[in-house]
């Protein structure tokens, strides 16, 4: 009987967030997302290759649709349940070459703006690495050779950014609501993040835990969460800081959902006792 070779190829797409920006790999990306409104018709990336070889990156336009957990979701350009910016962006160049500890910028350009209907428009960038056709990591696996299996893992690994435009009047609102503490030897908190109006919401999370005598202790802060249209709910599941500062046997925890602006707004909170 013949040997029996599987090969199982594994693509995927991983997203990476950190406060300055995005990276996977050896590719720094600055900003984290690109949002066109009001007079805003021109904006630029910051790419910067953080390794020690030189790499090509391929940039293109994906769409995805946000599930209720907040993962992407590959769509066709056709999904009528979306709207979708690629048409109404162009960017420059689509091709980029880094040495090591090298840097350039993509500019992205909006046109068009005046054909759109009100409404908030997205798509995603998307960079690959062109060197490495499983982008931007590769992994092997090969059983023993008694076993006459053979496995090739192949995941190809990119990096996106949410490219938003935003047309008219509009707005987004949120609240939080099924709060619930989760009392195990990793503690944590589940809620779910409601949105309405015609925009998407972003922000932070960040959960204060606060003693019976009023003292306030951060516990946790996630950066970065949205609720992209037309999705109306996000669950959320945040694990907190184990600390002996910190009695979750008492007290009770806050949960803010705080923007990014510049003013740090309050977007919504919500209390639970302990």
């Amino acid at each position: 009987m013949g040997q029996l070779f599987l090969r199982s190829l594994f693509s995927g797409i991983l997203f990476l967030s950190f406060f300055k920006g995005n990276a996977q790999g050896d590719l720094l990306i600055t900003p984290k997302r690109l949002v066109f409104d009001g007079s805003k018709r021109a904006e630029e990336i910051n790419l910067a290759n953080i390794g020690k070889d030189t790499m090509t990156y391929t940039i293109s336009f994906v769409q995805y649709k946000m599930d209720d957990n907040g993962l992407f979701v590959p769509i066709a350009e056709n999904d009528s349940t979306h709207k979708f910016a690629h048409k109404n962006l162009r960017f420059f160049p689509r091709t980029v070459t880094l040495a090591p500890n090298e840097a350039q910028s993509v500019k992205v350009q909006l046109i068009k703006a005046n054909e759109l209907a009100a409404g908030e428009y997205r798509s995603h960038l998307f960079f690959k690495n062109t060197l490495n056709n499983a982008a931007l990591g590769e992994e092997r696996k090969t059983a023993p050779q008694d076993s006459g299996i053979s496995v090739n893992l192949k995941p190809v690994f990119g990096i996106s950014i949410a490219t938003i435009v935003r047309v008219g009047e509009g707005n987004g609102t949120v609240g939080i609501s099924d709060l619930k503490f989760n009392a195990a030897s990793d503690p944590s908190v589940n809620f779910t993040l409601n949105r309405s109006g015609n925009f998407s919401v972003y922000g932070d999370i960040k959960i204060t835990h606060i003693s019976p005598a009023g003292l306030r202790t951060e516990v946790s802060l996630m950066k970065g969460l949205a609720v992209y249209t037309p999705n109306s709910i996000r669950t959320i599941k945040v694990p907190l800081t184990k600390s002996a500062a910190v009695n979750y046997e008492e007290g009770r925890l806050l949960v803010e959902y705080i923007s990014q602006s510049s003013d740090k707004a309050l977007l919504s909170k919500a209390e639970i006792a302990l």
